[in-house]
């Protein structure tokens, strides 16, 4: 169960929130989403951005100009915009001390290591999930540790009453005496949750991490769905994960044969209606092989992952297909399905239940046979320039902007189909396009919820200890991990995020966690403010956009700041009191709270 502080605290963040400005921060996040973006008085003038320094040369990426060198096209933002942009858009923000480290490395080569993650050596953020042991376990394990509650009852020879009442009992044992270990089957997708923010943000594959979040929206598989509570977790580590920068073919297939997405759009239950009378007038012709499910009652075709294949993960609503189409598909893919689904799930092919007759898909004729009818649509619908042009679509909508260049799809989409769907050579392109590095791209995109909470726990600088506490916030704002009911998954688009009940949310977030009010999260505000500060808010503020946001603010929030900087909560003082001590916590909330922090 995803836990949250206490609701006191809760109450008091959200008085607060309200009262420091909340909505002058909610119309500007707000003018994004709706295609107009905030007034940037914030960014450096072009005579700035052009500004030559003697000390840049010595830098590795930048010339003698202070632009970068190499393949770079980072013309339009300076050297600290180029790599802070990149930290927000190819990972979830930098941590305390980033960008000088990648300007020590240089940018390009921070980029082509992340584009190759095998790499690099991320056994710090690895350290931190060994204590989240579903993550090894296969599906039948799994079930075995983790049983449904019916069955955890049966082996103890008890009622299903008795069995949740003993959970209770064990969930709070007396004081001074040690928790069991936690069987529920709840543990699983709380452990994925956990190791989803704690790779965001410890690993030092953070390209790797954005892709594994993107690929998993777009093959969205809802982990609320009775068995899908054991099967996403491995359906993200064995599907999606190993195939981000590899062949989108291969991923395609991935996603196809997991039980996980099975099971999710009911797949596994799909059968040629007729295939019933044949088995039982001929039982010897059709007999089951090794290791193959029971025949289960009378059936039929189920369209659900046919229409979803060719709407959401290939060809895109707009492809060129009909629903005679769908029908066909979903023909090709009977006998797709799940052996053993409550012991050890797994992919089978059931040659009995399989549509023998040949198809027509797109004007196409299918007649391969038994499984290789489901694997020649894989093949043509990988191939189809549809795929390639709606592919390319949705990861500059993710990467560059809600509404990207069609210049820069269309060279993604020639990379897409020149390379046979290679996706590393696709994400290449469009990192090495200038529209990815224009002034008009950075900050375009809003932080979903997930991005937020784990963005700003590396801004911070947060020691995380026990994540879900994180993921609980992340669910509060509105994005409750893996728990998204639809196959299209989460949306990446500003306008499903921008509203003044999700704005205040953030807000309370960024100032309970800089408050050190998050179980199970520590931070140390002090040594990255640095010293001097005395009791002088300006200086405080100053010190703190700086830190946060590169001092990079626009006028009308640097506004509202500078106001509430004087309130008794940020200066610890009421009316003429002298200030004893700056709030830290408080006033790096309101600053990650703010509209600019909101954006990628």
């Amino acid at each position: 169960m995803v836990q949250r502080v206490p609701r006191k605290r809760e109450c008091r963040g959200a008085a607060l929130a309200a009262a420091l400005g909340v909505l002058g921060f909610a119309t500007a996040l707000s003018s994004i989403a709706n295609d107009n973006p905030p007034n940037h008085s914030l960014l450096p003038s072009p005579a700035y951005a052009n500004h030559s320094s003697t000390s840049s040369s010595a830098k590795p990426g930048v010339d003698s100009g202070g632009n970068f060198a190499g393949k770079l096209p980072v013309t339009e933002l300076i050297e600290d915009e180029g790599i802070r942009h990149a930290l927000n858009r190819l990972g979830f923000g930098p941590r305390p001390g980033e960008i000088e480290r990648v300007k020590q490395i240089g940018l390009e080569r921070w980029i082509q290591a992340q584009l190759n993650p095998d790499s690099i050596d991320d056994s710090a953020a690895n350290a931190r999930l060994a204590n989240l042991p579903v993550l090894q376990l296969s599906p039948a394990a799994l079930l075995n540790e983790y049983p449904p509650d019916d069955v955890a009852a049966k082996r103890l020879g008890i009622s299903l009453d008795e069995y949740r009442k003993r959970q209770q009992e064990l969930a709070h044992p007396p004081q001074g005496a040690h928790a069991a270990p936690n069987t529920s089957p709840q543990e699983v997708p709380d452990e994925l949750s956990e190791a989803k923010l704690l790779r965001a943000i410890y690993s030092e594959r953070q390209l790797e991490e954005q892709l594994t979040n993107f690929w998993f929206n777009h093959f969205n598989v809802y982990a609320g769905k009775d068995l899908d509570r054991w099967l996403v977790m491995p359906f993200e580590r064995d599907s999606i994960r190993p195939h981000v920068l590899g062949k989108f073919r291969d991923l395609l297939e991935a996603t196809a044969k997991s039980p996980a997405m099975l099971f999710y759009l009911d797949n596994w239950l799909s059968a040629d209606p007729e295939s019933f009378d044949r088995i039982k007038h001929d039982p010897g012709r059709y007999r089951a092989g090794a290791g193959a499910p029971p025949l289960g009652g009378k059936r039929g075709i189920n369209e659900n992952y046919g229409r979803e294949l060719m709407e959401l993960h290939t060809l895109g609503v707009d492809g060129g297909y009909s629903q005679q189409d769908v029908i066909e598909v979903a023909r090709c893919f009977t006998g797709w399905t799940i052996a053993s689904p409550r012991q050890d799930p797994h992919f089978y092919f059931d040659d009995r239940i399989h549509d023998p007759g040949t198809k027509r898909v797109r004007g196409k004729k299918i007649h391969a046979g038994g499984i290789k009818d489901g694997e020649q649509i894989l093949d043509m619908l990988a191939k189809d320039p549809h795929t390639a042009h709606h592919i390319s679509l949705q990861l500059a909508q993710y990467f560059v902007s809600d509404a990207p260049p069609a210049a820069l799809v269309d060279r993604m989409t020639k990379t897409f189909e020149k390379s046979g769907g290679d996706l590393r050579q696709v994400m290449r392109t469009m990192i090495y396009s200038p529209e990815f590095w224009s002034r008009a791209a950075a900050g375009a995109k809003v932080k979903t919820p997930f991005e937020l909470v784990a963005s700003t726990a590396r801004a911070l600088g947060a020691d995380v200890d026990e994540a879900l506490p994180l993921a609980g916030w992340s669910a509060r704002i509105g994005e409750p991990l893996y728990q998204c009911l639809t196959p299209n998954g989460y949306s990446d688009m500003a306008a499903a995020w921008v509203s003044t009940g999700s704005l205040l949310n953030r807000l309370n977030f960024a100032i309970a966690l800089a408050s050190n009010r998050v179980r199970g999260a520590g931070v140390e505000l002090a040594p990255l403010v640095g010293e001097g500060i005395g009791t002088d808010p300006k200086l405080a503020l100053d010190r703190v956009l700086n830190l946060f946001l590169g001092g990079q603010i626009s006028e009308a929030t640097r506004a509202v700041l500078e106001k509430e900087c004087t309130d008794p909560k940020v200066t610890g003082a009421k009316l003429d009191d002298p200030i004893r001590e700056i709030n830290l916590g408080v006033l790096s909330g309101l600053v990650l709270g703010a509209p600019e922090f909101q954006e990628r």
